[in-house]
Formats: C-alpha cells, sequence, structure tokens
C-alpha cells in the first residue's frame, strides 16, 4: 500500500488577492497602499509588494526550457559561467607572467589590453588555448591587425577549433568617451568585414563588440542598457547583412559586454529579457539555424556605483551583482576589484574578485542550478516588464534610423547623460543610497592621500571630451569632492550637537544630524543632552564648534531656537534638525539653515563648505 502522505497547506483554505489586500489595509492603520507599499522604477513601471500565480498565468516566457528558443531561461543547459579576470600590467610580458599565475588560482577566461599586434604572441605565450578563455581589448583601428595575430597563434598552437574568446572591436568608443561626431558608418562596415575575414579560420571568435557596460556605467538606467544593446547589435546585423555577409556569421560573431548593477533582481530580470529579445531579432534574419540567436553575454559589476571613502562596502555592491549575474545565467563574469575607483587593483583585491566568484560556486553551487530565478512570480514578471521597456527603446530608436546614427547624431549620449544627472540628483537627496558616501559614513576616514589614479574617465575627471561625450562620473564623485575639499582645508570644521528637550526626538535628530554633515567629513561633537539652550551654546563654543545643531521635537523648536539663536548671535553657523511647522515663524525670526529628508544633502553641505572652508 503506498504511503500516504499528509500535505500540510490542504489544511487552510485558500486565501484570494482581495483577502490579502485587505488585511494588509488594516495593518497599515489608514496609509495608503499604492505610497507605502509599491515602488516605481526608474524603467516607469510600478512593482507590486507581492505576486501570485495568477500574475504570469497568461505569460509566454515560461513556457520553455533552459537551451531552447527564445533562450529567457538561458542558453546552455548549465550554468557554468566563466570567471574572468582583466590583466593589467605595464608590458605585455608581465602581463603574460600574471596571467599564467592567476590561471593557477582557478580563473577561465583572461582579458588583455592589446598595444599592438605583436604582443599578442607574448601574452598568449604558455596559455593552453583550447581551455582557456582569451578575450582581448585594443585600438579600432588595429583590431583586424590585432585577429590576424591571435588566429596565427591560435592555428600554430592546434586550438582553431576549440578556442573560445573575443576582439572588442568597438568604433564607437571614442564617440562615447571624447564626444566625437558623426559615425561613418560605411567606414565601420568596411573594417567589420575585413575583421570578419580575418578570423574566418575561428569559429568561435567574436570580434562584433556591444559594450553596453560603457553606458551603464555612466549612469543609464537598465531598461536603456538593454534597449541600446539591442539596438547596437542589430545595428551589426543590420549592416553586415546588408553587405552580404550571411545572417549566422555575423549574428555568432557578436560579444555583449554588459554591466550588472546592485538592483538584484531588476538585473536578473534584464538578462533574462536580453536573451529572449535579442533571440526574436536574430530570428527575424531568417538564419539557418536559431543556434546564432544565442546572444553570448560577458558581465562586469559596475563601476558606477563604486566610492572612494569606505571602499570596502564595494564589495558588498559586487558581491550581490555578480550573484544576480551567476542567477541570470551569463556566460562570463568580471568581478571589478573594489579598489578601482583610486588606483591600479593590487593581489588583494584581484585575488578578493576572483574569490567572490569561488565562494558563489564552489559554497552556494550556484554552477549547478539552471536558470534558479525561473518561475518565480516576482522575476517572470519583472523579465516581461523590462522587456516591455526595453522594446520600446529599442523601437525607437530604429524609427529614428538605427544606433550608428543615434550615436553620430550624439542622441544615446544625450539620453544617457539625462538620466545619469537624475540619478546624481537622487544621490543627492539620498534617494539613491550609497552607504559610506551619502549614508553612514566613516566620518573620520581620511582617503585623498590613497587615490593614485588621475584623470581616469570612471572618477569623472577625464579631459578633452566633446559635447557628445558620456559622462562616466561615478555616483559618489560629488560627495567625494567635498570630502576632498574638508581634508584639504586648515581647519576641520567641527559641528555641535545641541541636544535638549524630548529625549527620542532629540536623540533621533542628532543622528541624522551626524550623517548629514558627517558626508561632508566633519568632525562630530555629539552630547546626551543640555538644561538650557544657554548651557549648550556655552559647551559648543568651548569646543570651538562652526556649526551649532539644534535637535530637540517640532513642539519645542518654537521657543527653543529663537531662545538659541540669539543667544548664539552669529557666533557660530545655526541649524536647526528637522521642519516644523513653525518654520516661517523662525525664518523670521533670521534663521536660515535647516536639515530634513527632504534636503537636497550635496547641496545643502556644499554651501557650509564655501562658507566653513574659506573663513
Amino acid at each position: 500500500m503506498a504511503e500516504k502522505k499528509e500535505r500540510l497547506f490542504d489544511q487552510f483554505p485558500p486565501v484570494s488577492y482581495d483577502e490579502w489586500r485587505a488585511k494588509v489595509e488594516v495593518d497599515l492603520k489608514g496609509a495608503d497602499f499604492d505610497k507605502k507599499l509599491v515602488w516605481r522604477t526608474n524603467e516607469g513601471f510600478n512593482v507590486q509588494p507581492v505576486y501570485r500565480a495568477e500574475d504570469i498565468a497568461g505569460l509566454k516566457t515560461t513556457g520553455s526550457l533552459p537551451g531552447q528558443y527564445p533562450y529567457v531561461r538561458g542558453t546552455r543547459t548549465d550554468n557554468d559561467w566563466l570567471t574572468r579576470q582583466n590583466i593589467a600590467a605595464a608590458t605585455a610580458a608581465e602581463a603574460n607572467a600574471k596571467a599564467l599565475e592567476v590561471l593557477e588560482k582557478g580563473v577561465t577566461s583572461l582579458g588583455f589590453k592589446v598595444a599592438a599586434p605583436a604582443d599578442v604572441a607574448v601574452l598568449l605565450a604558455g596559455i593552453d588555448l583550447t581551455k582557456v578563455e582569451i578575450n582581448l581589448t585594443c585600438c579600432p583601428g588595429k583590431a583586424v591587425e590585432v585577429a590576424k595575430a591571435l588566429v596565427d597563434c591560435l592555428v600554430k598552437a592546434g586550438a582553431e577549433k576549440t578556442f573560445k574568446g573575443s576582439i572588442d572591436f568597438n568604433p564607437l568608443r571614442r564617440q562615447f568617451k571624447h564626444g566625437v561626431e558623426g559615425c561613418d558608418t560605411a567606414a565601420i562596415v568596411d573594417e567589420a568585414k575585413k575583421l570578419l575575414a580575418a578570423v574566418a579560420p575561428v569559429e568561435n571568435l567574436r570580434c562584433l563588440a556591444v559594450d553596453s557596460e560603457m553606458l551603464a556605467n555612466s549612469g543609464a538606467f537598465i531598461y536603456q542598457e538593454l534597449g541600446y544593446a539591442l539596438s547596437w547589435g542589430n545595428a551589426w546585423l543590420e549592416a553586415l547583412t546588408g553587405a552580404g555577409v550571411a545572417v549566422d556569421e555575423v549574428a555568432k560573431r557578436i560579444k555583449f559586454n554588459m554591466c550588472v548593477s546592485s538592483n538584484f533582481f531588476m538585473e536578473i530580470a534584464k538578462f533574462r529579457a536580453a536573451r529572449m529579445l535579442w533571440a526574436q531579432i536574430v530570428e527575424q534574419y531568417k538564419p539557418e539555424s536559431l543556434d546564432a540567436a544565442k546572444m553570448y553575454v560577458n558581465a562586469s559589476t559596475s563601476r558606477f556605483n563604486q566610492t572612494i571613502y569606505d571602499a570596502h562596502v564595494n564589495l558588498l555592491r559586487s558581491q550581490t551583482e555578480t550573484f544576480s549575474a551567476c542567477v541570470a545565467g551569463v556566460d562570463t563574469i568580471v568581478t571589478t576589484p573594489f579598489d578601482v575607483p583610486y588606483k591600479t587593483p593590487d593581489t588583494f583585491s584581484e585575488r578578493i574578485a576572483r574569490n567572490q566568484q569561488f565562494l558563489l560556486k564552489e559554497e552556494s553551487h550556484m554552477d549547478k542550478v539552471v536558470d534558479p530565478a525561473g518561475g518565480s512570480y516576482y522575476v517572470e514578471t519583472l523579465t516581461v516588464s523590462i522587456a516591455k521597456e526595453g522594446w520600446k527603446l529599442f523601437l525607437a530608436v530604429e524609427d529614428e534610423g538605427g544606433f550608428f546614427k543615434a550615436v553620430g547624431e550624439g542622441k544615446v549620449q544625450a539620453a544617457v547623460n539625462e538620466s545619469s544627472k537624475k540619478r546624481h540628483t537622487d544621490v543627492a537627496r539620498r534617494k539613491e543610497i550609497l552607504l559610506g558616501t551619502n549614508q553612514y559614513p566613516n566620518i573620520n576616514e581620511k582617503a585623498a592621500d590613497k587615490v593614485e589614479k588621475t584623470g581616469c574617465c570612471n572618477c569623472g575627471c577625464s579631459t578633452e571630451k566633446g559635447p557628445n561625450a558620456l559622462s562616466m562620473k561615478r555616483a559618489a564623485t560629488d560627495f567625494e569632492e567635498l570630502r576632498f575639499a574638508t581634508e584639504a582645508a586648515a581647519k576641520r570644521p567641527k559641528v555641535f550637537m545641541l541636544t535638549i528637550g524630548n529625549l527620542a526626538m532629540r536623540l533621533a535628530r542628532a543622528q541624522f544630524s551626524t550623517n548629514f554633515f558627517g558626508c561632508a567629513g566633519y568632525e562630530i561633537i555629539d552630547n546626551l543632552g543640555f538644561n538650557t539652550v544657554e548651557e549648550g551654546i556655552d559647551a559648543a563654543l568651548a569646543k570651538e564648534a562652526d556649526v551649532v545643531v539644534l535637535c530637540s521635537s517640532d513642539d519645542e523648536y518654537a521657543e527653543l531656537a529663537p531662545a538659541a539663536f540669539k543667544y548664539l548671535n552669529g557666533r557660530a553657523e545655526f541649524v536647526v534638525a528637522g521642519a516644523p511647522a513653525c518654520t516661517e515663524e523662525l525664518k523670521a525670526a533670521g534663521i536660515n539653515d535647516f536639515v530634513h529628508v527632504r534636503c537636497n544633502v550635496l547641496d545643502t553641505l556644499r554651501d557650509f563648505n564655501n562658507r566653513l572652508l574659506n573663513k
């Protein structure tokens, strides 16, 4: 007799969405459900607090398996991604020695910058080209000669049938980085055809780059990276098939170099949507095999959100990002070392970056599970939602003449820079949090002396940029400039918390103000509390405070603030922590500085820097 198993959930009646919603609204005690629990994304759609089976009942994305068209669940039947490390060294010989060393440490994919075609043989000496993926980045004008040098090495090694790798031919790099106007599509196609001819003997050598990570690292929203990546890939397809190259040949030579940010579930959905949409784009060109429609993706963790201050928080960001990429089923992953914003990565930071991936493989066994997010009501819904927004952008670019034309006219750069501007504003207002930079800073950290890089684009300080260049300014750069100025000042400003009155409110507001002014690197002097404002002001002046922040409750400010302001009598800057109902009355009394959650933190601190550092 078969064993009878008790089914736990059969003991409970099913709960409808309406019943669940009614219970939540009771718990919200009158607060608006949509305002409290529904999240509006930068992509333009709402995310609900809960999803149910009925939300994905009509979705067509759930009907395929991993490895099956349209590849939303992955292009492979395994999840054994390649761990890639980009090698930084002064010479080709040094790069080769370093590569041989890291290959012994578990790396399965290498990235090299190639200065000259003659360096290729030096870079690859001693490397088993049948087992290690090789990715070369070079000046677009040297791509053909670099390809010939690589193919020559592969033929000599007998690896042309088993080799996997890429040459990053990106003729748009100068437009993006330096704002060069115009885009000579005919010249691009001519060079690309020469490149395809050069790599023809090696089946798995991809050479047509879609470097959308440049856009994401410049502040693009997730749907923008998706939409522009699709349009960029389609530009290769359209231009080269129009020039007589078979679609299967073109599609199999395209390599997508994409970014992955800390928005965990949105990034998983982005890669799933990207594979699905790209497969459908390629299918419209009627390839001989749908294998040509498989998207090959390298995901690099974000540089846009990396910080110089509290730099070890970058490890938390990149770990989340690496996790997103592996769950999403990308082909190769670059985990960006945590110290990239201020120096060339050292042995320690590169080791940690490698281990972040090994942790996910060896400890969490993420390489053993294909598309673990598949079937999730939340992720499946996000996949469709972000696919719709990315597709809208793709169609808009195509309707206006395609990606090459849009880049030549600066439209792509302008759109990304506008998004970057919004994100910087969100960081300034703490709508977008950078832990350790615009929230919970380590106020005693000094970082200016550890900065070794100068004039590097990912620090936002590169020169010789035209009007159509991408900003490439990290989200933290403005706050870091504030702290650098504080470090360089002859005297570090002191901010004194005058805590008085209601215990809970004064402690909360002192903590808020500590975080607020700590973002500029000021010295913070907190206190347990004072019996009178006069006692507090005297203590502040005894400590030589430059700023006195009154921390109390809204009800008490009407009396305490004017008294404290009058007694201070201009001997230091006076600030009220909060936005009390009596704000207008306090302003009429001459009090002009208030700090609260609706403040633009960056602009406020810039104002204080101008006052305090220029005395």
